[in-house]
């Protein structure tokens, strides 16, 4: 019965999610077509293939992320506060706010959507590296220092040091947890801010890797998680509705930056964290392309290996319609995020 009332929960809270997503989508976009909050496509000569892809592009608003962070945040308060304040014991059941499960990652998920709403107010004035906001090596800083404090929590706080290996148990292995802990943060913040790079292509794989997630939680009994990833699944799909091609509206760093590191906090949490190269396959071959043609051009006096990176601006620049990548890339991550729950339920009776 009580699995039963959570699954309920789940989904109510995710279509309560997606509705007040969908209502206040209208008043952003109001206010970011009103003062031009639109994307600044960067006029660098190092990108010469993604410029003439995505010129047409500029003047795109920008920040739609905050549509995802906003509504999590908004349910996340109303559902932990109202009860308290008017005696509502029946919308107590919905709270899923709590210390050991969500507080951490619904933090993470506010402190580096504000940074990544700075980034992006500096990318529409054109100040930064080519006028495109904060760099590279700015970022990676920054998502370091976020999945240091993380790791900080996990260790102190929740004392954890253990991390799962599918097949092969759990094992305890001390400070080694720290340094991990944050590579992995880190990691997938960058990944799906590289992959944030066509209309509906990241929230698109964004939404099956929460989605397996939040299974993997709600199997797992951590009832909380699990509904927090429904919300923001919920949410993630209000965004997408505006921004499937032609997106009325894009991500931005708002919105790609804290769901990186969230969906890695989310991953850390159900000591899961291995199968997220299976899970976000997608996001991994995105920074690995980067990577990838990087070294390639310092190994070979600045030839590239790939026409554009990250590789979905490859496909763009062989003549793939942007529709058809983005959809192509959302069945390999669906496919992928099966294999990963496959490999979750296999291990659990292994």
């Amino acid at each position: 019965m009580i699995e039963n009332f959570e699954v309920i929960k789940i989904f109510i809270l995710s279509i309560i999610s997606f509705v007040v997503a969908i209502l206040f989508t209208p008043i952003l976009t109001h206010y970011l077509y009103k003062y031009k909050i639109g994307k600044r496509i960067r006029n660098s000569k190092k990108a010469p293939i993604f410029l003439k892809l995505h010129k047409k592009k500029e003047g795109t608003p920008t920040m739609g992320g905050i549509i995802i962070w906003l509504t999590v945040l908004i349910l996340a308060l109303t559902f932990y506060y109202l009860p308290k304040i008017f005696q509502f014991e029946f919308l107590q059941n919905f709270n899923f706010l709590t210390r050991s499960e969500t507080l951490l990652p619904l933090g993470a998920l506010i402190a580096t959507a504000i940074i990544g709403l700075i980034d992006d107010l500096l990318g529409v004035k054109g100040i930064g590296v080519h006028g495109g906001g904060l760099s590279v090596k700015i970022k990676l800083l920054i998502y370091t220092l976020i999945a240091s404090f993380g790791a900080y929590w996990f260790y102190f706080k929740l004392d954890w040091d253990v991390l799962h290996v599918p097949f092969f148990g759990s094992f305890e292995i001390g400070l080694w947890y720290i340094p991990i802990f944050i590579f992995i943060i880190a990691a997938t913040s960058f990944s799906v801010n590289e992959t944030d790079g066509l209309d509906g292509l990241a929230g698109g794989v964004l939404l099956t890797s929460f989605a397996s997630y939040g299974t993997i939680a709600f199997l797992q009994g951590k009832f909380e998680l699990a509904a927090f990833c429904a919300v923001i699944i919920g949410a993630l799909t209000a965004f997408l509705w505006f921004n499937i091609n032609p997106a009325r509206f894009i991500m931005g760093d708002t919105g790609s930056m804290s769901l990186g590191i969230t969906l890695g906090i989310v991953a850390m949490l159900t000591n899961m964290v291995l199968l997220l190269p299976v899970i976000g396959f997608i996001f991994v071959i995105e920074s690995l392309s980067v990577i990838i043609q990087l070294t390639h051009k310092r190994l070979f006096k600045g030839k590239k290996l790939f026409k554009s990176t990250p590789i979905h601006h490859h496909f763009e620049a062989i003549g793939w319609s942007e529709p058809k990548i983005v959809m192509r890339f959302w069945l390999i991550s669906g496919f992928t995020s099966v294999i990963g729950l496959i490999i979750f339920l296999l291990d659990n009776v292994w």
